[in-house]
């Protein structure tokens, strides 16, 4: 699944950014003969409106059209990642110290999967989350889904 997102990638971030935004990332979903291909997209510093959700999504429908990298049917959903943003990839993580963030984890790290805390920062290649007053050094390999929680005044 990893080398069909990463495919999915290299195709599909330079006709993103062609257009004006940033690829934040894509999750792609084989579901037996219907597949979901979910991409999210950012705009700095005025964020993602509904017209460049619908531009691009026209514009990756002709590329996937013409590319044909997913067999069979698919769904294609074009959104920014909105407030609860997920994290894709460990640059990402770094933008968001301070924040608190959910993870789940690929596998069991200190006898549990789910961690949600305060982001304290980045170190080597793991992501330094606190949580209950107690540190964890989480292995951004071992991440299997990563999100911001919304903080609201």
């Amino acid at each position: 699944m990893a080398g069909k997102q990463s495919q999915l990638e290299e195709l599909l971030e330079p006709v993103v950014e062609s257009m004006g935004c940033e690829l934040w990332g894509l999750e792609y979903f084989a579901q037996g003969r219907k597949s979901m291909l979910r991409i999210y997209i950012d705009k700095k510093p005025d964020g993602v409106l509904v017209e460049d959700c619908e531009s691009i999504s026209r514009q990756i429908s002709s590329v996937l059209d013409v590319e044909d990298p997913i067999t069979g049917e698919y769904t294609l959903e074009v959104s920014s990642p909105g407030m609860d943003r997920p994290l894709f990839k460990l640059k990402q993580f770094s933008e968001y110290v301070g924040e608190t963030i959910a993870i789940k984890l690929r596998v069991g790290f200190d006898g549990r999967k789910k961690f949600t805390g305060l982001l304290k920062g980045i170190e080597n290649d793991e992501v330094i989350l606190e949580v209950d007053a107690e540190e964890y050094l989480l292995p951004y390999e071992l991440i299997d889904k990563a999100s911001v929680i919304p903080r609201f005044s």
